[in-house]
């Protein structure tokens, strides 16, 4: 298939994709995403950017805080432009914001370990999970160390507020 062709059938899943959230088939509304994450990855970052973000909203909406904020950090970590990258930081923002609101931070504290697998290779995101997963956790201290290694100020203002809220 070439470039078009696939942009085409992208755009394609797209529509279905919201076709079933609009008729809340959720299941299959995934799994198109899933689908459009797989086929966009490395082609159209930008794409699979806002899949990421689909997935993550669907997670939300499901109570499934971990995978929501794992999907914002893959979005991010994929984020092909700096724009991209600072909305994406953005959305993830309002993401922990809801959820230290609601009472449910501390959600972020257990079974991380995949999230923080595919964070390895980018050590800023790293470290920015790292922190925000001690913060769930309680451990302000160890939260701190770790937010002094992000060099990004709109991460380092997540942490920063959050430790202001404990």
């Amino acid at each position: 298939m070439n470039r078009t062709d696939k942009r085409s059938y992208l755009s394609q899943l797209f529509r279905e994709a919201y076709e079933h959230l609009s008729h809340r088939e959720i299941e299959e509304a995934k799994r198109k995403f899933d689908r459009i994450m797989e086929l966009s990855k490395d082609e159209f970052p930008d794409i699979y950017f806002e899949a990421c973000f689909m997935v993550g909203e669907i997670f939300f909406e499901e109570n499934n805080y971990k995978g929501c904020v794992k999907c914002a950090l893959r979005a991010i970590k994929n984020a092909p432009t700096k724009e991209l990258y600072e909305m994406g930081i953005s959305r993830l923002k309002d993401i922990i914001y809801v959820l230290n609101q609601q009472g449910s931070l501390n959600l972020l504290g257990e079974d991380m370990d995949t999230t923080l697998a595919l964070l390895e290779d980018d050590e800023e995101l790293y470290a920015f999970a790292k922190a925000l997963v001690e913060l769930a956790r309680g451990n302000v201290d160890s939260a701190e160390e770790w937010n002094s290694r992000i060099k990004t100020k709109s991460l380092r203002d997540i942490l920063e507020r959050l430790t202001e809220s404990s």
